[in-house]
């Protein structure tokens, strides 16, 4: 049975208001570009009529915060098998789109609208955050329709619940009252219901290409620890107090250039591994050209020491017993004080001490804040 819902105005009794015939629906694809949040979730628009491989092109084109994408196709005056025929052929396009096919769609999306050029800028706008290193790990399908009828309600519901495809409707009202135009929306499928399909490029399609040389560090500069002058001054990096923080500094090769970032301050300096990573006592810095041990330096930061055993706070469960500060040597190209540090939205940030940087947003950005090549 088709889905219904009504819509009354209570003054001193209930009034039902009158429902109309879908004038506007037309006009649906505008309006959710306009406003999303007519959908009843968070996503950002990445394009519009965006046309395939197939020579056909989906009405809209959405992601989420986990970086799936949303295809949405309005059923028109369409039979359900037409519609639904449709967005599964536009599935079938869209669950190999790589991440920079992906990028690509919303560049172009953004140059005809105006918008911010760069995904990495939108995302953060929108969610507060960089965009996840994979985008497109999953899809789902939507048709927007202001009328459902009998015939797509069954075809949905069998393909969604009985074959896991992830397919919904998004059933739109219209409703006129004394002048005023209203829209009220309902799903004819629990979202916790629907399927969510994986996508089937290999994973490394999914993230940005990395270029083999840079590196993202994040230096936890706090009171009691290191310091980030120290590090400046003296020219490394540094993680410890557990194997989960330092492990993945100590992966740093020889080589690599290193993009430096204080968390929830910004990006502070750009530079090129030089050595080795080696735990504090046995760290050794050059120094106005000549070689240092770290521990007979004038340090303003407190490093924990090989000895250290027992440690106050809690450490991630699994972790091993070496709390040691590990060093990586690292000459600088250009670095800033703490209150200098360069951020904007979208800028790349993560949990881990170091990773592959794949953000050409931010290679590009931070590059040209410091004036590197």
């Amino acid at each position: 049975m088709p889905l219904e819902f009504g819509l009354w105005r209570v003054d001193d009794k209930p009034v039902r208001v009158a429902t109309r015939p879908m004038r506007v629906e037309a006009r649906l694809e505008e309006l959710i570009e306009a406003d999303p949040e007519i959908l009843g979730r968070p996503l950002l628009l990445i394009g519009r009529q965006v046309q395939t491989d197939h020579g056909k092109f989906i009405d809209l084109l959405g992601m989420d915060a986990e970086g799936a994408l949303h295809v949405l196709e309005l059923k028109r005056d369409r039979t359900p098998r037409d519609v639904v025929a449709q967005l599964l052929d536009y599935g079938s396009w869209v669950q190999d789109l790589s991440n920079e096919q992906v990028r690509e769609i919303y560049g172009a999306y953004a140059r005809r609208r105006g918008l911010a050029e760069e995904l990495d800028e939108a995302f953060a706008l929108r969610f507060g955050g960089s965009p996840p290193e994979a985008l497109n790990s999953t899809h789902t399908l939507t048709v927007v329709a202001s009328e459902m009828d009998a015939a797509t309600e069954r075809i949905v519901t069998y393909l969604s619940s009985g074959y896991q495809v992830p397919l919904n409707v998004l059933f739109f009202r219209h409703f006129e009252d004394e002048g005023r135009s209203y829209l009220a929306r309902t799903w004819l499928i629990d979202d916790g219901e629907v399927a969510v399909a994986s996508t089937g490029t290999k994973a490394r399609g999914k993230q940005e290409p990395w270029n083999g040389t840079d590196w993202y560090v994040s230096f936890g500069d706090e009171p009691g620890s290191r310091s980030w002058k120290d590090a400046r001054q003296y020219g490394f990096v540094s993680a410890g107090g557990g194997d989960w923080f330092s492990r993945t500094i100590r992966s740093l090769p020889v080589g690599a250039r290193v993009f430096t970032h204080i968390p929830k301050v910004g990006y502070v300096g750009v530079g090129t591994v030089a050595g080795e990573p080696r735990p504090f006592v046995d760290a050794v810095l050059a120094v106005d050209g000549e070689s240092r041990p770290m521990p007979g330096l004038p340090l303003q930061g407190s490093y924990r020491p090989d000895s250290a055993s027992t440690v106050p706070e809690p450490v991630p469960e699994g972790d091993t017993a070496d709390r040691r500060e590990w060093i990586v040597p690292v000459a600088w190209e250009q670095s800033v004080p703490r209150e200098a540090a360069f951020w904007r939205p979208g800028l790349f940030a993560n949990q881990n001490s170091a990773c592959k940087l794949r953000a050409r947003f931010t290679i590009e950005e931070v590059s040209r804040h410091f004036d590197i090549a």
